[in-house]
């Protein structure tokens, strides 16, 4: 009798282990991806495996890390966000007038808040209006859109306060520049959030089921618009970082993140279904995207090509982490 139990437990165990092995697959996968494409780049143009290089990549995605975290806070909950280059636009506005009047930190102070307000407003569309995100977001999208070309006239906001552009680019932990640190952090702290938090817990609920989450007591309109407000707060600072990198606030310099941001999202792992992937997982698809990105510049691949190679890689990762079990009919 007892054999038989040691045999049984022994066998369990066994088939638990391949079974655990499959959560790691997908990052294994991305790895996989990230080696593959450096290779590839690196034998179509030898410059691209360059010290200089690779720096290049990681301030080019510092502010693309930020927005793509921002953005799988609300794809956790099955929502989206279309605004989130909008709202960097105008944050990039906001602290080019802010930093000459309010210096460093106020003018980064106003872009977050900036930023928070208009998730706070998206939330609720959302929330109490009962506008699809796609929908009210998209809308917002044209608002902040509209509101940025008012402010700027269509052209570039310089601003005189040097010492935040010195700031932004400069060094404070080993060499890193300070965008790149503080992408990082923020990255850390988000996935801390999602995994180990209330906060995270009730966001993967919200996405895994939301009427299920209800009745377990989780109070789905509060996380929602909390996801959304935090969010635009991400995205505020992710502009203003932005203006301090280009020296100004630009119109056009939001242009190419949302669908950058969303690519990193999903082929990162957060399926646009909700309730799958988070914020660690979107630091390997930032890396990917930022590779991608980089690799077809220093090769020369023109611009149009790069947004087919970029739609494509988008309607893939969707096909593969979509959950269709959660939808009766697919429209």
């Amino acid at each position: 009798m007892s054999t038989t139990t040691v045999s049984t437990g022994t066998s369990k165990r066994l088939t638990s282990r391949p079974q655990a092995l499959r959560a790691y697959y997908p990052i294994l996968a991305q790895f996989t991806a990230v080696i593959i494409l450096i290779a590839f780049f690196a034998i179509q143009n030898p410059l691209f495996f360059s010290l200089t290089n690779f720096q290049n990549i990681g301030m080019q995605s510092s502010v693309l890390l930020l927005v793509a975290l921002a953005g799988t806070l609300v794809i956790m909950i099955g929502s989206i966000d279309l605004s989130v280059g909008a709202t960097v636009v105008l944050a990039t506005l906001i602290t080019a007038i802010a930093v000459d009047i309010y210096g460093s930190a106020g003018g980064i102070a106003l872009a977050v808040l900036t930023g928070a307000i208009v998730g706070l407003v998206n939330g609720g569309l959302l929330v109490y209006l009962k506008v699809p995100s796609f929908l009210a977001t998209l809308g917002m999208m044209s608002v902040l859109g509209g509101i940025a070309g008012h402010i700027s006239g269509g052209i570039a906001i310089v601003y005189q306060n040097w010492g935040y552009t010195d700031l932004v680019n400069g060094s404070f932990l080993m060499g890193l520049p300070n965008v790149a640190t503080v992408a990082l952090l923020s990255a850390v702290v988000l996935a801390f959030v999602s995994l180990r938090t209330k906060f995270g817990r009730y966001l993967y609920a919200i996405g895994g089921g939301e009427v299920v989450a209800s009745n377990s007591g989780v109070p789905i309109n509060r996380f929602k618009i909390w996801a959304f407000v935090v969010c635009g707060a991400l995205c505020g600072l992710a502009g203003a970082l932005l203006a301090g990198q280009v020296g100004a606030g630009t119109p056009a310099a939001g242009s190419a993140i949302l669908l950058n941001s969303i690519a990193a999202i999903v082929m990162g792992g957060t399926a646009l279904s909700g309730g799958v992937g988070g914020p660690h997982r979107t630091i390997l698809g930032v890396l990917l995207i930022a590779i991608l990105s980089n690799g077809m510049d220093v090769t020369e691949v023109g611009g149009f090509t790069q947004e087919i190679v970029k739609g494509l890689v988008i309607i893939i990762a969707v096909a593969l982490t979509t959950d269709r079990k959660k939808y009766q009919f697919i429209k």
